[in-house]
């Protein structure tokens, strides 16, 4: 009978490696900042490790945020792989009266990488709950900027957009696309977009911890004395994870931010986007989704090419990966998509590894939350690299 030291070893995995990982994860349960945490790592298809430290279990779903992303971008995928849509095409061919306010030009590929110059569109809601309420709130939206000049994350807009455009070509509401489509498919039980009220259980509810960082710190760390807040997002609304608390907005599947999971299916999700075993999607689209850099613009937040394939980010070689969420020892090819509160979601083609962190602990000390976020990437990108 194998031990689970045995499986570690026969996935590739260097246990000495994962104790450190571990011993990281636990460092904030231990010392009572975050209230739970999980992580988990898949190989060759499978899930190697999945734990729960603090006050969850395994079967604990977490929101997981801006990681959310990744699972739209990869349903919008199967219409480009299917030819019923391009990245070439205006969005105001696709969605009625999407043109207004000057938004004419704007591409998909401009929303898929952030470039539309919409990042502060509101959709409130009085609006999101249906596809045609969406549809009244686009032409009012300004843009900032010519689509394709900038950069600028756009935290919620850009996959409002992506998704409306889905329900208008394929006439399924996304949710359900995604869960048609992706989740079953995989076999992900754990990962869903849109909750009804009867099945949110086994859900964990933000809470806020930790001292707010200070604007002087703030001023070292990052040059500015408080953090520009897209007029657009969640965090705009304040202590915004708290809203994700609410059985209201847990149902609605925000598709920019308010997907739940464990950590497993996370890792799950980021193998067949690895493998593509069950050909879900055009291998030319999904390269075009994990691996091939289009917008290397400036990130004016974090002053870094933003390093953004349609849909994932991709650590790349310049020294900057750290700065966009993938440690320091992932290689250049590997992807992924983080999400608020220190979510991590990576996966590697180099080592065949995908890791995911979920908390619902939000440490309102940036910093604290960042480094916490780079130590454990970095130490998840050395799962296969003999110890010293």
């Amino acid at each position: 009978m194998q031990t689970t030291t045995d499986v570690i070893v026969d996935a590739g995995l260097v246990p000495e490696r994962l104790d450190a990982l571990e011993q990281r994860v636990r460092r904030e349960i231990d010392d009572g900042l975050l209230p739970s945490c999980q992580f988990a790592i898949a190989k060759d298809g499978k899930v190697v490790v999945h734990r729960t430290l603090g006050d969850a279990t395994d079967a604990t779903r977490y929101c997981i945020f801006s990681s959310t992303k990744a699972f739209a971008a990869s349903a919008f995928w199967m219409l480009l792989g299917e030819g019923l849509v391009s990245t070439s095409d205006r969005v105001a061919d696709l969605l009625p009266n999407f043109g207004e306010n000057d938004k004419q030009d704007v591409t998909v590929e401009h929303v898929l990488l952030h470039t539309a110059g919409f990042p502060n569109g509101i959709m409130g809601p009085r609006h999101w709950g249906s596809h045609a309420g969406r549809l009244e709130v686009y032409p009012h939206w300004k843009l900032d900027w010519e689509p394709g000049t900038r950069y600028a994350y756009h935290a919620m807009s850009a996959h409002w957009v992506l998704m409306d455009i889905l329900t208008e070509l394929t006439g399924t509401d996304y949710r359900d696309f995604i869960r048609e489509r992706i989740c079953e498919p995989i076999g992900l039980a754990s990962f869903r977009l849109g909750i009804p009220g009867a099945e949110q259980t086994d859900l964990a509810d933000v809470s806020y911890v930790g001292e707010a960082m200070t604007p002087e710190e703030m001023e070292a760390a990052f040059g500015f004395r408080s953090v520009p807040t897209p007029r657009g997002s969640l965090a705009a609304m304040g202590d915004f994870g708290l809203s994700l608390n609410e059985p209201e907005w847990r149902e609605i599947g925000i598709p920019g931010g308010g997907g739940f999971s464990n950590a497993a299916d996370v890792t799950r999700f980021y193998q067949e986007l690895l493998h593509n075993s069950k050909g879900l999607w055009d291998p030319d689209v999904l390269a075009d989704g994990t691996q091939r850099v289009r917008n290397n613009l400036p990130d004016p937040l974090y002053r870094v090419p933003a390093g953004r394939a349609l849909g994932t980010v991709v650590a790349g070689d310049d020294g900057k990966a750290h700065m966009r969420g993938f440690g320091r020892t992932f290689s250049a090819r590997a992807f992924g998509h983080g999400g608020a509160g220190g979510q991590v979601a990576i996966a590697d083609p180099e080592t065949g590894i995908s890791f995911c962190y979920l908390t619902n602990g939000h440490d309102r000390h940036q910093l604290r939350q960042g480094r916490r976020g780079v130590a454990l990437a970095s130490l998840a990108g050395l799962l296969t690299t003999p110890a010293d």
